[in-house]
């Protein structure tokens, strides 16, 4: 494995460890990380991976699009990891993805080294690979550094059947989790963070029900608790923690977590906010352990009333303790929005989750807003949401596609276009003014009276800028785009033909190929 240092090497005296099953003989997958989509997914049942692909497919349902069209996914999950306090995050994949994984998460400002267990052809083939990284597990199991290793699979491996379901559940009391996070089976990096923290709720759900587990490092207050589902604004937490606090409740853990036994106070809940409703795989390990799930988020007045009503409802609070919390926020929610108001035709999209939030503050405070795309599922924890903006005129589109996306921003001609990069440069480029959701949008507060009216600063500056748009594709009009962007002494000829006779030979190859095959 390599880390900080080199640690490829080191040997291990211990005892001889049960045959890993399927993975000593099973074949590379051919053309590696690259090997189409379909591919993998028959590589991956035949090499013994078919109940994880049926889980995929229930838990991370696909859309128009059946690969990733952000980021890796597993860029998600890593994060997780390397967010938490005293949690090793290991990876199993091909040197390219562990790259760019490694580079992106430095890039957000990681400052942990990510562990790498290198493999080839040969020790894919023969199970050395399980053996290396069963390696690699015993020597970061040390419990003065660690409470636990996350071991990642990513495509390769994932498709070759590596199965980190051998690796020991723990190790001189360092937890050994391992999971599957491969582009052809999980669609979205937002949904890559449920995968693990679906897999550490369930480890967390088992130990506490063998015993005693460690307490929280911050002591809790005597009152029942809310957790909070999905990852949000720092400031979003307190604010829902003075929303329930009328209803003698309290705020719990956030999850995705930032140290291992908040997982504890999480499952320790009298019901679960689910403010991103795609954890599906957390949720069912909330409902195995007899929790309840609301859906929707405190957001808007009318977010926020019904929120309240439906978290009550779910801890047995009596009404008249409702209305009390819901008459001590609401007035101050109304003055902020009518204080900060948005005029204008907004597209939103993204990969976050909480693109139908976003829409709804947005409503209501004032916006016009005919679209809403996701590139997360439809769930029965988003059907409040769904509901909400569909009775309001507005197209929602779960799973959505960036040729969906673009297609809406060029359909409702919006006065600004709020999504991914893509998005927001396609908005550009047509002088429209964009806003990029993860950096823009997300990293404001959205619940309650700190969330109305937040927007309306970065949203409101940004409409106002349209003419310097449109002064600026004036000023750049005719030094061309795409293969004819910039100036030249003599303008660029294109030649389609050449296009369509390599096309044609592509085709005709690949056809040749899949008789081959057959």
């Amino acid at each position: 494995m390599t880390m900080a240092d080199d640690l490829s090497h080191t040997s291990f005296d211990r005892t001889p460890q049960p045959d890993p099953g399927t993975q000593p003989g099973t074949p590379a997958v051919d053309g590696g990380c690259h090997a189409p989509r379909e591919q993998m997914v028959a590589a991956a049942r035949a090499a013994g991976q078919g109940e994880l692909l049926d889980r995929f497919t229930a838990d991370y349902p696909v859309g128009p699009h059946d690969q990733p069209q952000s980021m890796c996914p597993a860029f998600g999950s890593l994060r997780v990891g390397l967010r938490m306090k005293r949690v090793a995050s290991v990876l199993s994949g091909s040197a390219c993805c562990v790259y760019g994984l490694t580079f992106t998460s430095h890039f957000y400002g990681a400052r942990r080294s990510v562990g790498y267990v290198p493999f080839n052809s040969e020790t894919l083939v023969t199970g050395k690979l399980f053996e290396d990284i069963r390696e690699a597990v015993f020597q970061l199991a040390d419990p003065a550094q660690y409470d636990a290793v996350v071991v990642t699979n990513l495509c390769v491996p994932s498709a070759s059947g590596v199965p980190l379901r051998l690796l020991p559940k723990e190790i001189d009391g360092v937890r050994i989790v391992g999971i599957d996070v491969p582009g052809f089976g999980v669609p979205t990096h937002a949904e890559a963070k449920d995968v693990i923290s679906g897999a550490m709720l369930a480890y967390a759900r088992d130990e506490a029900e063998s015993g005693p587990v460690q307490a929280p490092a911050v002591a809790r207050p005597g009152l029942p608790s809310v957790t909070l589902l999905g990852e949000m604004f720092p400031a979003d937490p307190m604010g829902i923690a003075a929303l329930l606090a009328p209803m003698g409740l309290a705020a719990g853990p956030v999850v995705p977590v930032r140290e291992w036994r908040e997982l504890y106070g999480a499952l320790d809940c009298a019901a679960v906010a689910a403010i991103h409703p795609f954890y599906t795989s957390s949720i069912r390990v909330f409902e195995a352990a007899g929790r309840p799930i609301v859906g929707s988020a405190p957001v808007g007045v009318e977010g926020t009333h019904a929120w309240l009503a439906a978290i009550g409802a779910a801890c047995g609070i009596d009404p008249a303790a409702i209305a009390a919390a819901q008459n001590a926020v609401i007035p101050a929610i109304q003055a902020a929005l009518a204080a900060r108001p948005i005029k204008g035709r907004i597209t939103v999209s993204g990969y976050e989750g909480s693109e139908l939030l976003v829409a709804r503050l947005l409503i209501e405070s004032g916006a016009e807003v005919p679209y809403v795309g996701s590139a997360c599922p439809r769930t029965a924890w988003s059907g409040a949401d769904l509901d909400w903006l569909v009775a309001r005129g507005v197209e929602v589109r779960f799973r959505a596609s960036l040729e969906q996306d673009l297609a809406a921003v060029d359909l409702y001609q919006p006065d600004l276009a709020i999504g991914t990069t893509p998005v927001v440069q396609h908005a550009k480029q047509a002088g429209r003014p964009g806003l990029y959701f993860t950096n823009l949008i997300s990293a404001r507060p959205l619940m309650g009276a700190a969330g109305a009216g937040s927007l309306a600063q970065v949203v409101n500056g940004a409409m106002a800028g349209a003419d310097r748009m449109s002064a600026m594709r004036s000023f750049f009009e005719g030094v061309g785009e795409g293969e004819t962007a910039g100036v030249w002494s003599d303008m660029p000829v294109l030649r389609p033909q050449f296009r369509a006779k390599f096309a044609k030979q592509m085709a005709a190859a690949a056809k040749a190929e899949e008789a081959v095959g057959t």
